[in-house]
Formats: C-alpha cells, structure tokens, sequence
C-alpha cells in the first residue's frame, strides 16, 4: 500500500473525549494516557485546549515533553492570543501541530458571531496567518461544516491552505449528516478546491444520530485521509467517532486499499486505562471493546461459533488484545453450549448424559440470568450421585 492510502489517526480523547461530565484528567493521568496513545500508534494527539485553564495549558506542556514521535496539537479558537498560548504550550513538542478555526454555517455565523460569510473568510484566514508565525502544521478547522452551504465552504477551504493551513478539518459538529451527504461534500472540497491537493482532509465526526463512524468511513472513501477519534467514542453530547471501530473496519474491509499504524492488539488493554482513568464505563454491547463484543449466549449462534468461529464472530477476540471469546449460558443457549461449558469444568459426558442435564439445566436456567460454572458443578455432582 502507498503513503497516499494511509489514514491519519487524530485522537482527540484528552481533548474532546474529556469534555463528557466527571471526566475531567489531571495532568499526570493525561501524560499517561498520551503515551499508551503513542503507543497504540496513532499519528496525532490533541492534548487539549490551552488557553481553556492554566491546568490544560500544563497537561499540553508536559504532553509535548513527554512524547516522542507523535505529532501533539493544541485547539484554540480564531484568536491571536489563544493561538500565542497554544505555541507557547507546544514550544518543547518536536511535531507541534496548532488546531484552530471558526463556524462555518450560516446558523453559526449569524447566531455566535453575529458576523457575514465576508467577515468569517477574514477570520478563517488570519488565525491560520497567526498560528504559522509559530508552526509549520497547522489545521484548521471550519465548524459545523456539515451543515455549511458547500460553495462557501469550498472558499473558505481554499483560502485557509492558500495561507498555509496543511490540513482541513470537515467537522459534522452536530452530527446531523448521513453518510452520503457527508462523503458528497468532502467529494465536493476534492473537486471543487483547486489547491486541496496541498492539505489533508480531515473527517470530525459526532454522534448526535449515531452516525459518527459511518459518516467518517464515508468521508475516507470520497478523499479524506485523516479521522478525528476517540477510544471508547468518548466525546461531547453522545461522543465522536470510536478510534476502535474506524480502525477495525479499515482492517475488515482491506479492499478498500486504506491502512493506519495502530496496532490492533493494543485496542482492548487501551480500552480500559481510559476507562478507568475517566471513570467512564464502557456499555456492554459496545462495538470491539465492549464485554459482550465476543460473547455468545444464543443456542443457534453457540453451536454454529463452536462449529466455526467464523459464522458469528468477524474478527478473532485475540486480534484486539482480547483473551477469547465467551460462552454464556442462558435459558437461550442449546446443548452443545453446555456440554462445551463442562468440558471446560473437565467433565466429558456422554449425549445421553448431556440430555439429562439439560433439562435440570433449563430449570436453573429459567430462574437466572446466568448460570455460572459453580451452578454447573453442583448440577454435575447430582448426576455422578446418580450414575
């Protein structure tokens, strides 16, 4: 694969996934983190939004002490002095990466800054003029682009790399697009902007609709190659594209001819030090990283995985640092699954035997959410009483 196929991974977890209620890091937890994230392998890390607080402003300064090779980027808005604080917080960082930008739409420019598309072109221009005084990677960032007129977009978007922006951040901030209308305008900006060949673009997605990663992988496909995430989909309101589930289904489906250099293992472990540290559960059914993501309970889905793991499980649990996959026993699951459960206990009964204990099974079962291998051994112990 070329250079031109790989996806830039941007997490944005000690940024955006911070802003979620009760997850607020200290500074030692975010170095932490930001080094299992360097770790993982993902390209860039926003530290966070310097001017914000003097504490954010420290976390992004050791941030860019402590990491070697990943590009750390600081967020600020189309002002001069929170991009002068955001330099100054990156000074020590060897890939330092200014983020910064303004609201796009027509909503945005009327109701927050009470401004004209004219004025907010301006704008857009000079915070990229201001953040290349101190850095050579600058992004921006024109917010609520997915509800923006794509004319005006398109301008902007050609304005900002004509002053020097090298990426181009399409956020769908309220995660109001479907995939097709958000592949069609970062297909419009790749067709439409004459010098988008100078700048990466770069897909912000939220999930407002639950549509975040799909809208992402849409934008891939049409020309972006960078995906702004988070691990666990953290984010403000109900969160940001998954860093796991963009990075999985790259993997999944190959023919797509993408890549990133996130090391797929790496995926569960980081799971949950995030987590853990944000004191945020992970919801079971989560995609990947959730408890139930490899776990069968189903008797027509246990009998076919223990025939072949591949009828119902698309990636193998090992391949995203996941132990195994689990076999659940309820009063859904069949025979095969119990007779597998006790095997596992070292118990090898015959059919005949197995038939028996699955009707006092059923009964056990029918009283519980989930029978558990000490319920499996008392059944056991009656039927050797019996034999």
């Amino acid at each position: 694969m070329t250079a031109q196929n790989k996806i830039h991974i941007f997490d944005t977890t000690l940024r955006d996934g911070e802003q979620v209620p009760g997850c607020k890091l200290n500074t030692a937890e975010k170095v932490e983190i930001a080094l299992q994230l360097e770790a993982l392998g993902v390209d860039i890390i926003e530290a966070g939004f310097p001017i914000s607080s003097p504490g954010d402003f420290q976390s992004v300064r050791e941030i860019a002490l402590a990491v070697k090779e990943v590009t750390v980027c600081g967020l600020s808005r189309a002002v001069q002095k929170d991009i002068e604080t955001a330099a100054e917080a990156l000074r020590h960082a060897r890939r330092p990466r200014i983020h910064t930008g303004i609201g796009t739409s027509d909503l945005h420019i009327r109701a927050k800054f009470n401004s004209t598309r004219e004025e907010i072109l301006e704008r857009a221009v000079q915070c990229v003029r201001w953040a290349k005084n101190f850095v050579d990677d600058v992004e921006f960032y024109a917010e609520d682009a997915g509800r923006t007129d794509d004319e005006y977009l398109a301008r902007v978007v050609e304005a900002v790399i004509r002053a020097g922006a090298t990426v181009v951040n399409i956020p769908d901030t309220t995660g109001y697009c479907l995939p097709h209308q958000y592949g069609e305008k970062i297909a419009f900006l790749v067709n439409n902007v004459p010098n988008i060949d100078r700048a990466l673009i770069s897909c912000h997605c939220h999930n407002d609709l639950g549509l975040a990663t799909a809208n992402a992988i849409a934008g891939i496909i049409a020309g972006a190659r960078q995906i702004e995430c988070t691990v666990n989909g953290l984010g403000e309101r109900a969160g940001n594209t998954s860093l796991e589930e963009v990075v999985m289904i790259i993997r999944q489906h190959a023919h797509l001819g993408f890549f990133t250099g996130v090391e797929p293992r790496q995926l569960n472990p980081i799971s949950r030090i995030v987590s853990d540290t944000m004191r945020m559960p992970v919801q079971p059914n989560k995609a990947i990283v959730g408890s139930n993501a490899f776990s069968h309970s189903s008797g027509i889905h246990q009998d076919g995985f223990l025939k072949n793991a591949q009828t119902y499980e698309i990636i193998a649990p090992e391949e995203v640092g996941v132990d195994s996959s689990k076999i659940v026993l309820t009063a859904r699951s069949g025979r095969s699954a119990l007779a597998y459960r006790f095997r596992k206990l070292g118990y090898d009964f015959t059919r005949d035997e197995v038939d028996v204990l699955y009707q006092k099974f059923l009964q056990v079962a029918d009283q519980k959410k989930e029978v558990q291998d000490t319920d499996l051994q008392e059944l056991a112990q009656v039927l050797v009483a019996i034999g």
